[in-house]
């Protein structure tokens, strides 16, 4: 099949079942990992397709679609939660995915026979790091509590840099280089290091770029540049490519409010919605299409492998669970930490342990495992841990993700709508401001109308102590209604050849911007 036609079928087949996993209430990855694993099926059952299947070049998910990914969920993620959970983040990040990757590894060596201490690390190291773009896919439909989410999404950011350290460095022992341990100890604080200091420095120079030009698809442009820009630079310097990336969008989202005209912003906003919508939907069925080419390679039988990979996905999820508890309660028995950080739930703690899909990364490291060593002898077990890797990410992605809200029912956690008592008091000092302003310039030009609209919405603000739903303000509904008014009347003079479909655009996305600062349309009456 031509690639131009695949990518068409895919991008068509990615909008679909994300309409479906809507419709459903399911995760859009998760739909469209099912979806991409029954395609697989199909073909691998049917006897005309024996020779199809669709390959994933590793250098394309490391490049082209992985930099992408991580920005985005980095410039989503909360610079003040990153910075006062740092402790945590970093003791999942790098703590759980050194115990993770041991302790695949030892049960590598007792399940797999041939396998050697290399390969067997090499696994552990492919599955070990939850994946950011799986996290926050699955995430962004609960309503967990803040803490849960800010631990999740910033460690899910973190831990691809270490695993890949590992992983690289397994992979040389195993491929038959030379590998010394103190080396490669020393060399861990280097890449990671160096891949935050790239981070920082193209931040820095983007920052200056920014403050200096005002041309929204020039700087929109810039923000779909700045990841690749990031991973490239770094990996040409052998330090973190993972590490730039997420530093560079962290330090950027947090100044982009004076960076970006507000044309900039909704021109960003909007580019990046959909491309991450778009890139993460295509891993995902990319995903489930790998089946076919990986069950025509396995060493052993299917029920073998399966049996194989039904403990792996086991000792996952037990190793996480008790690297989670012990991390959450034994520094608290020191009375430092213990004062200045509670005691977590024991349901809390339980719920961070279940969340932890596997996506992009742990298969882009599998598929770039070489297929042979450098004497030309095949590398020994690389089929078996595709395999492995396969049903590890199809478990977390369909199996915990689709549990998850049974879970966090069972465990009866709280989930607090915190972000209206947060939202009602910005508005609130916002509009303040905003008055107070206005009483300082009482001759100025239009001073009554601003004063009278900002007082309405001040007084109209709902108490977020109040656990009722707002109720619709008809002046919001009557705006709505003015706002739909005037743009039919608009595309009615376009229609009947009074105005340009240029100028139609123009008007229609003035009004559009007028609306979206409306509350959402559900609050009016059917």
């Amino acid at each position: 099949m031509h690639q131009v036609t695949l990518i068409l079928l895919l991008f068509t087949l990615t909008t679909a079942l994300s309409l479906a996993a809507v419709r459903v209430k399911i995760p859009y990855p998760t739909a469209m990992v099912l979806a991409g694993l029954l395609i697989g099926v199909a073909v691998y059952a049917i006897p005309g397709f024996n020779g199809w299947s669709v390959r994933l070049d590793p250098d394309v998910l490391f490049t082209a679609i992985l930099p992408p990914l991580l920005y985005g969920a980095a410039w989503n993620t909360s610079w003040n939660g990153f910075r006062s959970n740092l402790r945590p983040i970093l003791l999942l990040a790098i703590g759980a995915v050194l115990f993770t990757t041991t302790g695949v590894a030892a049960l590598s060596m007792l399940l797999l026979p041939g396998f050697t201490w290399a390969m067997a690390f090499v696994l552990g190291a492919i599955v070990s790091p939850p994946d950011a773009v799986a996290v926050e896919s699955v995430m962004e439909r609960m309503r967990l509590p803040r803490q849960i989410t800010l631990v999740l999404s910033g460690e899910s950011l973190v831990n691809d840099a270490s695993a890949l350290v590992i992983y690289r460095l397994a992979l040389r022992a195993a491929s038959g280089d030379e590998f010394h341990l103190a080396q490669a100890l020393a060399q861990f604080p280097v890449v990671a290091l160096g891949g935050v200091a790239v981070g920082l420095l193209l931040a820095f120079l983007l920052h200056q770029v920014h403050q200096r030009i005002e041309q929204p698809l020039i700087e929109t442009a810039m923000t779909l540049l700045a990841p690749y820009g990031a991973y490239l630079f770094a990996e040409e310097l052998h330090v973190s490519g993972v590490l730039a990336v997420v530093v560079c969008g962290l330090v950027l989202s947090r100044h982009s409010s004076h960076l970006f005209s507000s044309q900039t912003r909704l021109t960003a906003v909007a580019l990046w919605n959909f491309l991450t919508f778009i890139l993460n939907g295509l891993v995902c069925i990319l995903i489930g299409l790998q089946l076919p080419g990986i069950l025509r390679q396995l060493p052993a039988s299917l029920g073998v492998v399966l049996l194989d990979a039904a403990a792996l996905c086991a000792a996952l999820i037990l190793l996480r669970l008790m690297w989670v508890y012990a991390i959450a309660y034994l520094p608290r028995i020191l009375p430092a930490i213990r004062r200045r950080e509670p005691r977590p739930p024991p349901r809390q703690v339980f719920l961070v342990g279940w969340v932890g899909m596997r996506g992009v990364v742990s298969l882009a490291a599998a598929l770039a495992l070489p297929m042979r060593l450098a004497d030309g002898s095949a590398l020994p077990g690389r089929n078996r841990v595709l395999f492995l890797t396969f049903a590890v990410i199809l478990f977390t992605l369909v199996v915990q993700s689709l549990t998850l809200p049974a879970v966090v029912r069972a465990l009866g956690i709280e989930t607090p709508d915190e972000d209206r008592c947060e939202e009602a008091e910005a508005r609130r000092l916002a509009l303040t401001a905003a008055l107070d302003l206005l009483a300082s310039r009482p001759n100025s030009h239009g001073n009554t109308m601003l004063a009278s609209l900002y007082t309405h919405r001040l007084e109209n603000l709902s108490d977020c102590r109040d656990d009722t739903p707002p109720r619709p303000d008809p002046d919001q509904i009557l705006h709505r209604d003015s706002i739909h008014v005037q743009r039919n009347a608009i595309v009615e003079l376009r229609n009947n050849g009074r105005i340009t479909d240029e100028l139609l655009h123009r008007l229609e996305r003035e009004l559009d911007l007028e609306e979206s600062r409306l509350p959402p349309a559900a609050a009016h009456p059917v």
